[in-house]
């Protein structure tokens, strides 16, 4: 019989970590094995929760960028002997936006029971907060870096949102919150509505919702915290 795969949930900002669950603690507190983006962190992350003994006595695979379908078999060895596995992001929810959704791939592949645990998703936490169409929406990853790019893609996106009324969403590395931004101002129509979800859950949280033209009225400028941008024509 083989084990489960349970997808953990982590933080999505620093010292927050009354947003896990109990019930998700309760339910990885049997869990030896992990697979996980950086054991460093997981490792940091598990001990907080404060539920193990010993972190020295879990056993940690890596599975990142980098990983390639080959290896699976390997790293989610365990759950062929009936093991159960839990795989961890670096921030919000595996398989969103995230290498797990490999592992993920693969336990279905193989039959394997997938269980997802409850936590924090920046992505849903800002469509939540936004004000936008939550019946409709898409989310994208991260735009083109290439300035020449980055403007065809959002006019694309900003066509695509108002023919089907479809709420844009997509995120940013930290460093070029502020580019990115100034090239949604530059590009997207004044009437569009623009949400900025920045540091969510987090002290510094800030979710705010203008049009473009209020947007480019108010000059921001964005600190480099991670962060969560949605749009709807």
């Amino acid at each position: 019989m083989s084990g489960k795969l349970y997808l953990i949930p982590v933080p999505i900002a620093e010292d927050t970590l009354s947003v896990i669950p109990q019930q998700l603690m309760d339910t990885i507190r049997p869990l030896t094995h992990f697979v996980v983006e950086d054991v460093r962190t997981a490792r940091r992350f598990l001990s907080s929760l404060k539920i193990y003994s010993s972190i020295e006595a879990l056993h940690f695979q890596v599975l990142n960028k980098d990983t390639k379908e080959a290896e699976l078999n390997q790293l989610l060895k365990p759950l062929s002997e009936g093991i159960d596995v839990g795989i961890l992001s670096e921030s919000g929810c595996p398989g969103i936006a995230d290498p797990g959704a490999l592992a993920v791939k693969y336990a279905h592949q193989h039959k394997i029971t997938v269980v997802p645990l409850v936590g924090p998703s920046s992505i849903v936490m800002a469509l939540m907060a936004s004000g936008l169409n939550g019946q409709q929406f898409a989310f994208h990853g991260y735009l083109p870096v290439e300035a020449k790019d980055a403007a065809a893609k959002i006019k694309e996106l900003e066509r695509e949102s108002k023919i089907r009324n479809q709420t844009q969403i997509f995120i940013e590395t930290p460093y070029r919150n502020t580019s990115l931004f100034d090239h949604l101002l530059k590009h997207l129509q004044s009437e569009t509505l623009l949400t900025v979800a920045i540091d969510i859950t987090g002290k510094n949280e800030s979710i705010q919702t203008k049009t473009i033209k209020q947007w480019k009225a108010s000059k921001e400028a964005w600190p480099k915290t991670p962060a969560v941008f949605v749009f709807l024509a």
